[in-house]
């Protein structure tokens, strides 16, 4: 890369809140949105066009969990305020099956939505039971909380998806609390055709069930049967992304291709356009969009905070054993 080339991708990413490393990779074409043409005496729609398209990473995490990461790596490392977004999609029961033993968190929200099979939850609060197939659980850990998250086999294939969501300053060390959402508690509507689901955020008249959120996130479950394409308006100064779970999809003003595993960043504007992709059999998408905090992050292991001094202060109150009854 040449000194020029390298100057742009820094600036891009300072307009745009991401890596520049994930810009050089990604091939980033101009953040700029595209305003689409509109019928006479009606305003451009300010449509986002996609800043560029990453593929997820195999890893392994937990006791020896085996996912793809999309959001968390050194490429993407955040997309303020999303810290990480882990996809696990099996039917071999080794994949999973060890889970995520106990572990801590401070300083950020966990969100875990189930496509296939059951994930058993146990925590420090006395919290406890199965998140099932299409269901979701908000998890605000604020000051600290102390949990396991064990995947069990029940003869399906396990799909499962957590998204990692940063918390301002002044809510770092907030009692955690718990937003168990049920399957039948989340709105099933169909737009243009397409079937949505909505965790988060609104849609028409309708709202998700996850409320309260210092972010104000958007969280959409979205299926485009072929042919098919999907418009939502979001608040311009929203950081928004779609990962791909199934299919191809054509996504922004530009209508950029985008495959399964993989994650799409878009730039500013107002509108989201999305379509499954010529000749394709359609595509299902997990839309998420989110407020920006724009603080400094300090994060480490289950701990994310502002500083270092709290990131070690996170450390210590979990080794002296005050990390959840501080």
């Amino acid at each position: 890369m040449n000194r020029s080339s390298s100057r742009r991708d820094v600036l891009r990413s300072v307009a745009l809140g991401v890596p520049a490393a994930a810009l050089a990779v990604a091939g980033c074409r101009s953040a700029e949105s595209v305003a689409q043409p509109s019928p006479a005496g009606k305003p451009a729609r300010d449509v986002r066009d996609v800043s560029f398209v990453l593929d997820a990473m195999p890893t392994m995490e937990g006791a020896g969990v085996r996912l793809r990461r999309s959001l968390g790596t050194r490429v993407l490392s955040e997309l303020d305020p999303f810290l990480l977004l882990d996809e696990i999609h099996s039917d071999r029961v080794e994949d999973y099956v060890k889970g995520f033993p106990t572990h801590p968190h401070r300083g950020f929200e966990t969100v875990t939505y189930m496509i296939s099979g059951y994930m058993e939850h146990r925590d420090s609060l006395g919290q406890g039971g199965q998140l099932s197939a299409g269901s979701a659980q908000w998890m605000t850990a604020g000051h600290g909380i102390v949990h396991s998250e064990m995947p069990n086999p029940d003869g399906n294939v396990f799909w499962g998806l957590q998204l990692w969501v940063n918390l301002p300053a002044a809510q770092k060390l907030i009692t955690p609390r718990y937003q168990n959402v049920a399957p039948d508690r989340i709105p099933e509507l169909s737009v243009n055709g397409a079937p949505v689901r909505l965790v988060a955020g609104a849609l028409g008249s309708e709202r998700g069930p996850v409320d309260g959120i210092s972010v104000q996130p958007t969280l959409l479950d979205l299926r485009l049967p072929a042919g098919a394409g999907f418009e939502h308006e979001l608040p311009r100064e929203h950081t928004l992304f779609a990962y791909l779970l199934e299919g191809h999809a054509e996504l922004g003003g530009e209508r950029r291709l985008a495959s399964a595993g993989q994650i799409a960043v878009f730039g500013p504007g107002q509108v989201l356009a999305v379509r499954a992709a010529s000749g394709s059999q359609g595509a299902r998408l997990l839309v998420v969009a989110g407020q920006k905090i724009g603080e400094s992050i300090a994060r480490r292991g289950p701990f994310v905070m502002n500083t270092q001094a709290e990131l070690e202060q996170a450390y210590e109150d979990f080794r002296n054993g005050v990390l959840v009854s501080g």
